[in-house]
């Protein structure tokens, strides 16, 4: 073959410089923002004697403290699958206003949307905070959270799923004289189903770990007890509660990819 005939590299593309610089940038950017904040990378390993002493002390788990922990467990899931409902279910209108093949009055898109980012930025302790502030203490304030936050990721995940679809369909059922309702039932929701249970059942993942960390505000589930035994130092109580935890999202984990795949 002619090498004449072959293509001529640039000379970046030949010395690779888009890749060089990208990487040297992002290694400036890593070195600039430790910088900034003052992120001292010594003294994690100066004190990472003091991880292995807790790991000890964790080594030996109550075991006898396992009847008391189930019924936690048993509320986190509750609290995790009850709250990704509710915000579910709420979510499903608001991603079908919010996709831009749907909906085509800018302004209504964009308030929606506005509205939605706004839920999002909210962190979930904030809102634990502010529900065990409103409802009091317990697993209410925990349902309520795991709603909202659900709600905010959801609605994004569903809108731009919706987004991509085939537009086909759509226009026909408009061409035959379908409202907008029946377009959505006809022609949407058959389209994107598959991928709602999916981002419902990632979404639950995601809530059954968080719930935990609700519980240091009170807001019910496992966490109450996690933070009680930390607070007690009585790390062999500790380790029950994360092995506890760790089989329930394995166990969650396993459960969620069988119906992933038989939706697929």
């Amino acid at each position: 073959m002619d090498k004449d005939l072959l293509p001529k590299r640039s000379f970046a593309q030949k010395y690779h410089v888009k890749g060089i610089g990208g990487t040297i940038l992002f290694l400036f950017l890593l070195w600039g923002s430790a910088v900034m904040t003052g992120v001292n990378w010594g003294e994690f390993f100066t004190n990472l004697d003091q991880f292995f002493d807790l790991l000890s002390r964790m080594a030996h788990p109550a075991w006898d403290y396992t009847n008391i922990v189930i019924q936690p467990i048993i509320e986190t899931i509750q609290m995790a699958l009850i709250g990704t409902t509710i915000g579910t279910l709420i979510a499903i209108p608001f991603s079908v206003l919010a996709a831009r093949n749907l909906i085509k009055n800018p302004v209504v898109r964009g308030i929606i949307r506005f509205i939605l980012n706004l839920v999002r930025t909210l962190p979930d302790l904030l809102l634990a905070a502010l529900f065990v502030a409103v409802v009091g203490i317990g697993s209410t304030a925990g349902v309520w959270t795991l709603a909202v936050f659900s709600f905010g990721m959801i609605s994004k995940l569903f809108y731009e799923t919706i987004e991509t679809i085939d537009d086909g369909p759509l226009e026909a059922l408009r061409a035959a004289g379908a409202n907008n309702v029946q377009v959505v039932v006809f022609a949407v929701i058959p389209q994107v189903l598959n991928s709602f249970v999916s981002y419902f059942l990632y979404t639950f993942e995601i809530n059954v770990r968080a719930s935990t960390v609700l519980g240091y505000l009170g807001a019910g589930g496992i966490g109450v007890y996690l933070q009680r035994s930390l607070s007690s130092f009585r790390y062999d109580q500790t380790a029950v509660i994360v092995i506890a935890i760790l089989l329930v999202v394995i166990v969650i984990d396993a459960v969620s990819n069988k119906l992933r795949e038989r939706l697929q």
